[in-house]
């Protein structure tokens, strides 16, 4: 049972966090790799996401890329007007926001103040005159955009900073204002979602922001479709209202944390406050996420034979507007049992190995994308058919279907698979963004594990069952192996 995690009817108006830990505790005693993998699943609920009495949650800002290749086709610019219009008629009263044009340079065109604009019926109008009567030309500096939004958003008082921007093409003029070091001033000071339009964007280019900036990537095939997904980006980001939650890891002595990392929904990029084991994720609603942690340990001189404590991992919620009450759960141990017994400790945690599979799909995507940008259309189509198969093997009905659209697939279970002639780069740049969406659902499973309360885990809920073929750990409503690919029989 997931620790800590409100049930129907508990506080209400209370915000509580949930905490599980899925790992296989198991680790070979002397050669081997020393380093255990767990999955943290963090829960929180009863954020309520209808505004606080201490003023607005959110400050936003929007980019439109209005460089000039945004004028062919003219359906390009005009979606992203609309789209811009429909976010900001979604702003709650008293919200904080901004519009910026961004090509070579960036320059706000609302509000015509050096201060960001409060949402409202009048403010609302202006700014969607502003956003129609903007005209597109010259180049793109990414960076630029961002540290303009960065520059706004430092002089609001709102918990939560969010940026929304679009563009249709690469970074060009990143000698003007270099990506990377804009980054590094933004990490931590706002989420910054991102959108590809039209066929010149870069995928990774993309991820590279978002996964740095705690946002996500994404993208449209058809620019009539962008308004819409505008808005329902925006119903998403107005429920959340818990501004920052920190996961602190405290590793026990002969233990070091290599990483912790967001592997659900998205992909994210974690780095330790300072050197320590606390690490801060941004902009919370009623939601789970799920974390991959790897330490390391030594096995040397360590006993055999019983549970040790590698790790203690803590929820911690600094705070939510109004000054609400937070219910946290209280922290829990990461084991490792040293064994000497391959029978043990050459299995996975399945949960583990799901996310690994995952980042493997998402490797096999990026080969690809390279092979057929370098001509290489065999090796692209060899690595397309290594990511369907690994779709295949995980049950990724969605991924499948993504990577239909680029190849016909002739054999899943085999990888086997044609590219399709009429594939172009732009096909493989939204693969790239769509596979940094995770497959795997909010439902916990209900396996052993840590031995420590926590879930075991099965991706996508229910107990975790061995497989007859090779004995590792499946989830139980899973139709393959996701170790070794063995199709299971129909289960009632």
């Amino acid at each position: 049972m997931e620790t800590g995690t409100p049930r129907t009817g508990e506080a209400a108006g209370q915000v509580a966090a949930g905490l599980e830990i899925s790992q296989w505790k198991y680790l070979p005693g002397e050669a081997g790799d020393p380093r255990m993998h767990a999955i943290l699943s963090v829960r929180v609920d009863g954020t309520g996401g209808d505004g606080h009495p201490g003023g607005p949650v959110l400050a936003q800002v929007l980019v439109m890329d209005c460089s000039s290749s945004m004028t062919w086709p003219v359906e390009k610019l005009h979606a992203a007007q609309q789209a811009a219009v429909a976010a900001i008629r979604k702003l709650p009263d008293g919200t904080p926001f901004a519009v910026i044009r961004g090509n070579e340079q960036a320059t706000v065109v609302y509000p015509d103040t050096p201060r960001m604009a409060r949402a409202s019926a009048r403010t609302r109008t202006r700014a969607e005159r502003a956003v129609r009567e903007t005209v597109a030309g010259g180049g793109t500096c990414i960076g630029a955009w961002l540290d303009l939004s960065r520059r706004l958003l430092t002089e609001q008082d709102a918990p939560i900073g969010h940026v929304l921007l679009l563009t249709d093409g690469k970074n060009q003029h990143d000698e003007q204002m270099p990506l990377a070091r804009v980054l590094d001033a933004c990490a931590g000071r706002f989420v910054c979602d991102a959108w590809g339009i039209g066929d010149g964007w870069d995928g990774r280019e993309l991820l590279r922001i978002t996964s740095r900036l705690h946002g996500s990537a994404s993208s449209v095939r058809e620019e009539e479709a962008l308004p819409g997904e505008y808005e329902q980006l925006m119903n998403r980001l107005l429920t959340k209202t818990v501004p920052e939650l920190v996961v602190s890891v405290t590793a026990m002595p002969g233990c070091t944390v290599r990483y912790l990392k967001q592997v659900f929904p998205t992909e994210a990029e974690l780095t330790a406050e300072d050197g320590t084991g606390r690490f801060v994720t941004r902009a919370w609603g009623d939601e789970t996420r799920r974390y991959q942690l790897c330490l390391a340990a030594d096995p040397t001189g360590r006993p055999r034979g019983e549970d040790l404590q590698l790790a203690v991992v803590a929820i911690e919620v600094p705070g939510v507007p109004g000054g609400g009450e937070v219910r946290l759960p209280p922290p829990q141990p990461c084991l490792v049992h040293w064994t000497d017994d391959p029978a043990l400790s050459r299995h996975t945690d399945a949960q583990v190995e799901h996310f690994e599979q995952h980042q493997r799909l998402g490797e096999a995507v990026a080969a690809a994308t390279d092979a057929h940008r370098r001509g290489q259309r065999d090796l692209a189509e060899q690595q397309l058919g290594r990511a369907v198969l690994l779709a295949h093997v995980m049950g990724a009905d969605e991924q499948l279907a993504r990577l239909a659209r680029l190849v016909r697939i002739e054999d899943a279970s085999s990888g086997r698979v044609t590219l399709r002639p009429e594939v172009t780069a732009v096909d493989f740049q939204h693969l790239i963004t769509a596979s940094s969406h995770s497959t795997y659902g909010p439902a916990s499973g209900t396996g052993t594990g840590t031995g420590s309360g926590a879930a075991g885990g099965a991706p996508g809920g229910g107990a975790a069952v061995p497989c007859p073929a090779c004995s590792r750990k499946a989830p139980a409503a899973a139709r393959f192996c996701p170790a070794c690919g063995h199709r299971f029989e129909a289960r009632p």
